[in-house]
């Protein structure tokens, strides 16, 4: 089902977005109709490669955004100029993290929402957008409280500096 609604969302120009967490039986071939692929440092243990080579193969299947998340390590991704760059996460101090369960899923959601905002913006922007989204949700128990408002992206986007 995933690659027959891949395919017909290709076909219409509609933008399709892959959180790959992990591999499945047709992921690979899933991938050759996928617009912007972020996938886990999970898929990449399970592939046996590293963040960069897993965002050299979404290219290759033909994926124009793509990404690696990292956790408190940033991500490494690449845009439609197909250079591949690493972003920090954001230093949330050690004492306000709570919960890190649910922060890739926000993650995932903000940049689809910057980017259906404001599709003109550069990726970097999206990207920037949804890393503060994700660190205000470790602050939080449990995925509901921890759901962001824009006013609460902002905020992180202000207060929180990239990590070292």
């Amino acid at each position: 089902a995933a690659i027959y609604y891949a395919k017909l969302c290709r076909e219409r120009g509609i933008l399709t977005s892959l959180d790959g967490g992990g591999i499945r039986s047709n992921t690979l071939e899933l991938l050759e109709f996928i617009d912007v692929a972020v996938c886990s440092e999970r898929l990449c243990e399970q592939l046996r490669v590293s963040p960069e080579e897993l965002c050299q193969l979404l290219q290759e299947k033909g994926c124009r955004i793509g990404g690696v998340t990292l956790g408190e390590r940033g991500l490494v991704w690449y845009d439609e100029s197909g250079i591949i760059r690493t972003m920090p996460a954001l230093a949330v101090p050690p004492h306000e993290v709570k919960d890190t369960n649910g922060a890739g899923d926000i993650f995932h959601g903000a940049y689809i929402y910057s980017y259906l905002s404001a599709p003109e913006r550069p990726w970097v922007d999206h990207f920037l957008f949804a890393r503060a989204a994700s660190a205000h949700s470790v602050r939080f128990l449990g995925i509901e409280s921890s759901l962001p408002t824009l006013d609460d992206i902002e905020n992180a986007m202000r207060l929180y500096k990239e990590a070292a």
